[in-house]
């Protein structure tokens, strides 16, 4: 507890800190006195400004300079973002310098305080609470699901175990069957020996009597037989059964038994909530009815096949060579970067921070352009990179393909780490084409949709931010000459999804919804690359005759 307030509230000299207070200073900012008002007063580094307490102003409580002791600050410079004192002004360090009084300044940044408490009490922390709630209900939801699973696999167990079973009794039964016929074969043939033997048995007692009677009419009636019994009975020979047992073959019995589907779990790139002020919509900006060509850049290549904006008069370009191109709408060369492996680069981009970014397909790696320096900020294994483009979040975005060219997808990057990989819709369908070729640009719309051009699959394919299909576009039913086949893409600030129709020799707007707008056709030739600066002007690369045509559209 404050000791200069006692049980009674009884509010003391801020210097004394004994005698009850009954002044106070404005200039200072501290409570005094009648006694400690004279010793203040004598400080002459200053004009004190002392009233009676009970007559005071509300002053706020201004911070101390920490530069020039006994100063408060009461201006603030815009400049260096810091609060000043009137000596730290008169000092020279802050001539020219946007001074504003700190009041105003507190006022301003209580206002945002204010605005950054109630978003988040009143949009942020209820998303996070649903989504802990969702997860509650979730992991609420485990146990019988898991539970589903191991009823299905034990009630699988007893079918096979069943069918097991029969298959053991009938090879029993046949066990059986053959032992008994085999005894029966045998039980006939000591029956026949048997029998054969009781005969001997007589025939021999019978000679015996006949050499004891010495009777001659017996002796000359006997007819020997022993030339019938010198042939013995058949004997029974058999081959006994064997049980050849079959190695189980693992892998045959697991398919047998039933496939259990790999647990996925992808952690899914976060929505990003827009903030208050980016809630409102850019303003709004119609198509032009007859869209013209400003600017025609000749680049040099043969052919030429990306474009990406540096800013409105200055393009980045490339074709199918190892040389990148900085480009002035008068066609003038002002930078050349070649590639680090020699390798034709698959595609460009910029960075917000007009950095620039290439893809090489041959040695699987992503690689960034800064100060002329080349860095590989992404190698890829198992996978070939195809297009690139930079995101409103500084990301990457890259589509790309295995190496055996069966799968493709778009995987987002925050720096070298993958944060999301879109692979499969909700049905577990391949959400892009494969196989030997692959065109695929791609670009983030402002609402924050992935906008992919497949040419393969002749369709354009929206995702939003979090990876779910939106829409496929395949084209306009129009009448024309060659079938859809969408090459360059790129997004306007009207969240327009622009695609270049190459066979066709035009461009299709869409709305952020998919919707069929208009054509560009502004006598192209062949458009294949396509960018837009921060002015919405159009930046169209044609493939064969190697040219860049700025269109104004909006």
């Amino acid at each position: 507890m404050d000791p200069r307030r006692s049980a009674q509230e009884v509010l003391l000299c801020d210097l004394c800190e004994t005698v009850p207070l009954q002044s106070r200073c404005e200039v200072c900012n501290i409570n005094l006195c009648k006694a400690c008002v004279g010793e203040h007063l004598s400080d002459s580094s200053k004009q004190h400004h002392v009233m009676p307490y009970l007559q005071r102003k509300s002053t706020p409580n201004y911070p101390k300079c920490p530069k020039h002791a006994n100063e408060l600050c009461k201006h603030h410079c815009e400049d260096c973002d810091i609060p000043v004192c009137i000596t730290c002004v008169s000092s020279g360090k802050h001539k020219g310098h946007k001074l504003s009084e700190f009041l105003d300044k507190l006022n301003s940044k209580t206002q945002s305080l204010q605005k950054d408490l109630e978003e988040l009490e009143t949009r942020i922390y209820p998303r996070y609470e649903k989504m802990a709630s969702d997860v509650q209900t979730e992991k609420a939801e485990i146990e019988t699901n898991y539970g589903k699973l191991t009823t299905a696999a034990e009630q699988e167990g007893e079918i096979l175990h069943r069918e097991i079973t029969a298959i053991v009794n009938q090879r029993k039964s046949a066990i059986q069957e053959m032992k008994n016929k085999h005894l029966s074969t045998l039980n006939k043939n000591t029956e026949e020996i048997t029998q054969k033997m009781a005969e001997l048995k007589q025939i021999m007692s019978d000679l015996k009597s006949i050499l004891k009677s010495n009777d001659v009419s017996l002796t000359s009636t006997y007819k020997s037989r022993n030339s019938e019994f010198r042939t013995l009975p058949p004997k029974v020979r058999a081959t006994l059964p064997s049980f050849t047992s079959q190695k189980i073959n693992k892998d045959q019995l697991n398919e047998m038994f039933g496939c259990l589907s790999p647990l996925s779990i992808n952690t899914e790139h976060g929505d990003t909530m827009k903030s208050a002020e980016a809630v409102s919509s850019p303003p709004v900006k119609p198509l032009l009815d007859e869209p013209r060509v400003t600017a025609t850049i000749d680049t040099g290549y043969r052919p030429l096949y990306s474009v990406s904006c540096l800013s409105e008069d200055q393009v980045w370009t490339r074709g199918e060579n190892e040389t990148m191109k900085l480009l002035n709408l008068q066609s003038k060369l002002l930078t050349s970067i070649q590639t680090k492996s020699g390798n034709y680069p698959e595609d460009i981009a910029v960075t917000r921070d007009g950095d620039l970014v290439y893809t090489d397909y041959s040695n699987n790696t992503v690689n960034l352009i800064k100060n002329k320096k080349i860095q590989t900020v992404i190698r890829l294994q198992g996978w070939r990179p195809l297009y690139v483009c930079c995101t409103a979040g500084n990301n990457l975005l890259v589509t790309m393909i295995s190496d055996d060219r069966k799968q493709s997808k778009v995987v987002r990057y925050s720096g070298s780490t993958e944060t999301q990989s879109i692979q499969f819709d909700d049905q577990g369908r391949p959400l892009y084409s494969s196989g030997r070729y692959n065109i695929k640009y791609l670009s983030e719309n402002r609402n924050l949709d992935i906008c992919v051009a497949d040419c393969t699959a002749s369709a354009v394919v929206v995702v939003n931010q979090s990876g779910k299909l939106r829409f496929r576009y395949t084209g306009h039913p129009s009448n024309t000459k060659h079938s859809f086949k969408p090459y360059g893409i790129t997004t306007d600030s009207q969240s327009h999804i622009l695609t270049a129709d190459y066979y066709n020799h035009r461009i299709h707007i869409l709305d952020q919804d998919g919707q069929f707008l208009r054509y560009i056709h502004c006598d192209l030739v062949g458009p294949w690359g396509l960018c837009v600066d921060i002015r919405d002007n159009l930046f169209v690369a044609e493939c064969h005759t190697a040219k860049v045509k700025k269109i104004q559209y909006l």
